[in-house]
């Protein structure tokens, strides 16, 4: 079964195990670096905070957030859903009206405190 990066590479003519950058992966994909940025970041923190979650062949925080990167635009469950968000913006697409009115309570918040 391949992984989240092969697949990416074999639907954008790549060879099947190349490495990418964010900024490669935003070309090819059509989604904005800083969408990839802010999802690579979340793949960072993940790995910080849950040990238990790290697999044996995961040697380091880069590489579980490349994982999660290439999971995500290959739309690979749960991590598409989880950065639903990052996507749409990074595809230049609104936010759904339920993060549309998420957004809007936590600005009330804001102005109450």
């Amino acid at each position: 079964m391949p992984t989240n990066k092969q697949k990416f590479n074999m639907k954008h003519g790549q060879p099947k195990d190349q490495s990418n950058s964010l900024s490669k992966i935003a070309k090819l994909s059509g989604i904005k670096r800083s969408a990839l940025q802010k999802i690579y970041n979340k793949g960072i923190g993940a790995y910080k905070t849950n040990p238990s979650s790290v697999r044996p062949n995961v040697k380091s925080k880069e590489q579980w957030a490349m994982a999660r990167v290439y999971s995500a635009v290959t739309r690979g469950t749960p991590a598409s859903r989880v950065d639903a968000k990052e996507l749409r913006e990074g595809r230049g697409q609104k936010p759904k009206k339920e993060e549309q009115a998420k957004q809007t309570y936590k600005k009330k918040e804001t102005k109450k405190k």
